[in-house]
């Protein structure tokens, strides 16, 4: 057992959190949390991981654990590289005792086991992709352990990830990275997918079961199975005891005279059902209540085509992100939108609707033009300083939702925010809590198109899947961006997958398509990068060649000025060097030296090879050294390349 958490509690003010938890951890075990919004996962997650202290309860770990924690946000500070960053978290770790070369050699080690080339190890911290700053972020902890710690705590690791980084990240918790792993992961996560492929026990945290957690071996269709099944027996539970207590009450409601002659046992037994039985009712009425009620209101507008585009093309910044693109958009359809971080999706949707030109083609919108409800993933729309009762109702204390007025209080709840919220500044709000306010909002406005930019993000599962049952129902045309693939697999009747590497989108109409889509335009970039590279490595060796010739090459000695002699041709006046003045040894050094370039050149391809071997890359001593040899061997072939245009140069 690596770490097992007793009668754990939390409060935030006068808020508690969770009370009663009791969390263990067993090697080999990739356990997901999941669990509602505000349920207190991330504290929770960083009370395990020794980053905040509980109110009450103890934790415990065999001496000598070793754990590394990521958290929710990948920050670094400004100006960092990668390498420096991962640099700084390594000399964290014992085996460098500090020592600034030795934990630059681990960083490097660790941030190339996890996919940094020499490139990328010196872009900017700060600059990189999401995707790339959540592995630098994984690269980090891995390098404050020395690569291999016991347990990895994992705050909601999927988050803004795109597809490619979804894929390597579950491909990291299941199989590592070379020798790269922990003996244990334990992570917070609202991804289905993520949990159904990754983990072998789910656990949620929630107020629904006795000791405030339901714990499940196996992955998250096996969860869903053994909650439904205890829920369904909570219930049956609580209609047995009232029964029970029905009795009780009939039995105590007899006459006083009556009621004196029993026992007084029976009477407290009466009491501790009534209390078990209000337990019961209180987390049956939470678990029926743990979701959000979404329901979209669409204008009913029975126009055939809502959208339209054709050959639309875009770049920013002299950078092309699609071209050609033909779509149209009719009601009651879904069409997803899927690339890499930085394809253009947010962009395509704002052509789109209308709100930015495309640089060629035509974009036409329905006349009179469609009602267009918006919820972008910066959830920066609300007015700074706004309270949460002004966001999700700008008219005043009262709403009107499908020709039903309602006050604010009761809108509010719909959407699980308690009353004294109300007059809490939005930016107060969770990154959940603020998903639920724009939905809030949104459902107040008629809409023909539904424009929903990473909606996903921060919503707990219930709520996930309440959306996606208002979108299903919904009558208009949504235009639906997320990297949720269960989302897309259920809704999107079409998918627009951009990051081509001609840039011109493809329409496909499966989940399945589309990742495979993916996966071609990834294997056509990789081969594109590698040509690149290659080509660079050639240019290079070549440029050192060039420059290596004139510096080898003898310098005449001065001599004094000769008597006027006759003029000698042009070419011969342009050769400093005496021709056919090569000394015995010279020529038989020529005559051998391509046979030498050859063999330097293969001693120099079994370098790189070991310096690529994993296991090698394992000891950062030996691979230190094999670096070393494969820059030895560069270097010979590149001086041997030099001394054959010297001595070429020198015979004529």
């Amino acid at each position: 057992m690596l770490l097992t958490a007793n009668n754990l509690s939390k409060s935030h003010g006068l808020r508690e959190l969770f009370s009663g938890v009791c969390v263990s951890i067993d090697d080999g075990e990739r356990i997901g949390m999941i669990g509602p919004n505000g349920a207190g996962k991330s504290t929770l997650l960083r009370m395990l991981a020794s980053r905040e202290e509980p109110d009450e309860g103890t934790i415990r770990s065999p001496r000598g654990t070793v754990t590394v924690y990521v958290p929710q946000s990948d920050n670094f500070p400004a100006g960092l590289t990668a390498l420096e960053a991962a640099t700084a978290s390594a000399l964290k770790c014992a085996a460098t005792h500090g020592d600034q070369h030795e934990a630059e050699v681990l960083a490097t080690v660790i941030l190339g086991k996890i996919g940094f080339d020499e490139t990328r190890m010196a872009f900017l911290a700060d600059k990189l992709s999401g995707g790339w700053r959540k592995r630098l972020s994984v690269a980090c902890a891995l390098a404050s352990a020395g690569g291999t710690p016991d347990i990895l705590y994992l705050d909601e690791p999927t988050n803004h990830l795109d597809v490619e980084g979804l894929q390597w990240m579950e491909e990291f918790l299941l199989y590592g990275s070379h020798d790269l792993s922990a003996r244990a992961v334990i992570f917070v996560t609202h991804d289905r997918v993520f949990l159904e492929n990754c983990a072998t026990r789910v656990i949620e945290l929630s107020r629904a079961y006795p000791e405030g957690t339901l714990s499940v071996d196996g992955n998250y269709s096996e969860f869903c199975r053994r909650k439904d099944e205890f829920l369904q027996m909570q219930a049956r539970a609580q209609e047995s005891l009232a029964n029970t207590v029905r009795e009780d009450d009939r039995w105590l409601g007899r006459s006083a005279k009556a009621r004196r002659t029993k026992a007084q046992s029976r009477i407290n037994e009466s009491a501790d059902r009534r209390a078990e039985l209000a337990g019961l009712a209180e987390r049956n009425s939470v678990a029926a209540g743990a979701s959000a009620g979404i329901d979209f209101s669409a204008s009913g507008r029975k126009t055939r085509k809502l959208i339209s585009a054709e050959g639309i093309s875009k770049s920013l910044g002299g950078n092309l992100l699609f071209q050609n693109l033909e779509l149209e958009v009719v009601p009651g359809e879904c069409i997803g939108l899927m690339g890499p971080n930085g394809a253009g999706k947010t962009t395509l949707l704002r052509i789109l609707t209308g709100e930015l030109a495309p640089d060629s083609g035509t974009v036409r919108l329905a006349d009179p033009k469609p009602r267009i409800v918006t919820m972008s993933q910066t959830r920066a729309e609300f007015p700074k300083g706004a309270l949460l009762q002004e966001a999700i109702s700008p008219l005043g204390e009262k709403v009107r939702f499908r020709d039903t007025e309602m006050h604010v209080k009761s809108w509010s709840r719909r959407f699980l925010f308690r009353d004294e919220q109300l007059l809490q500044a939005v930016s107060m709000l969770s990154g959940g809590e603020l998903a639920r306010a724009h939905v809030a909002r949104m459902m107040l406005e008629t809409a023909d198109v539904l424009v929903l930019d990473e909606p996903t993000n921060d919503l707990d599962i219930p709520t996930l899947e309440v959306l996606e049952e208002a979108i299903a129902t919904f009558p208009g045309a949504t235009l639906l961006v997320t990297h949720d693939r269960s989302m897309l697999a259920t809704l999107a009747s079409r998918i627009v997958v951009l990051g081509s590497p001609d840039r011109t989108p493809r329409v496909v109409t499966s989940l399945a398509q589309a990742l495979r889509a993916l996966g071609e335009f990834e294997h056509a970039a990789n081969a594109a990068d590698a040509a690149a590279r290659s080509e660079t490595r050639t240019a290079a060796r070549n440029a050192a060649n060039a420059a290596a010739a004139p510096a080898t090459a003898p310098v005449p000695t001065p001599a004094p000025t000769p008597a006027p002699a006759p003029a000698k041709p042009a070419a011969a006046a342009a050769n400093p060097a005496p021709k056919g003045k090569l000394s015995y040894n010279e020529q038989r050094e020529l005559g051998g030296i391509e046979a030498s370039i050859a063999a330097a050149e293969r001693k120099a391809t079994e370098a790189d090879a070991k310096v690529n071997d994993p296991k090698l890359i394992a000891d950062h001593v030996a691979y230190a050294k094999a670096c070393d040899a494969l820059s030895a061997a560069q270097s010979e072939v590149a001086r041997l390349y030099a001394r054959w245009q010297e001595l070429e140069a020198k015979r004529g």
